[in-house]
């Protein structure tokens, strides 16, 4: 089986590889790098789960191939859910990670400890010429108010998954990965094709 990963986003390409990985799958990844007359897909949709269905579908249906596509995000209780869908574009539509980052902290700077719940999302989007899925994880936890740890991307550093004393970004892949919102959807695409097609071998 082949499987071209509907992003241009090199830090969850690499991610997404090693989770792949690690659930010693015997498919073969490609990305949108493999096919460079197609683009990122605008994401306008108004949930994870709609901006990840239109990557993996308009992928799917110009490569010929199994599209695999996430949308993913934080949302912040204090926020009002924010900056969810907005995550990867919270400082605005060319802003890069420390400036989200530094936009999430401005605004959470009179939030008490208590009160500094969140959540990860992420929706992976498989689409074929047979069938269209999709597939929810999600990792709960609170925002700290400084940056900590050197790996991971995104809000990773600032980021305590419920019951850890150390950010997603304090964490090494293995670490991580294990219970992270992205490893959980894909070990819910994993679980799906064992039972529907057995095109994995587990892990």
């Amino acid at each position: 089986m082949d499987i071209v990963l509907a992003t241009t986003n090199r830090k969850k390409i690499e991610e997404m590889k090693k989770i792949f990985n690690v659930m010693g799958t015997d498919a073969r990844i490609y990305t949108l790098d493999d096919f460079p007359s197609y683009g990122e897909v605008l994401e306008d949709g108004d949930t994870f789960e709609a901006n990840a269905l239109k990557k993996a579908v308009y992928i799917a249906g110009n490569t010929g191939m199994t599209a695999v596509a996430d949308d993913s995000g934080l949302e912040v209780d204090a926020l009002g859910g924010a900056p969810g869908i907005f995550s990867a574009r919270y400082a605005g539509e060319n802003a890069d990670d420390r400036s989200n980052l530094e936009k999430l902290l401005r605004e959470m700077e009179h939030v008490p400890d208590k009160k500094r719940t969140a959540r990860f999302v992420c929706c992976i989007a498989m689409a074929s010429a047979e069938e269209v899925k999709t597939f929810m994880g999600h990792v709960a936890g609170h925002i700290g108010k400084e940056p900590r740890g050197e790996n991971g991307f995104g809000y990773d550093p600032v980021f305590y998954p419920e019951g850890h004393k150390r950010t997603f970004a304090e964490m090494d892949d293995k670490e991580k990965n294990a219970m992270s919102h992205r490893g959980r959807a894909l070990r819910e695409l994993q679980k799906y094709l064992l039972e529907k097609r057995g095109y994995f071998r587990g892990f």
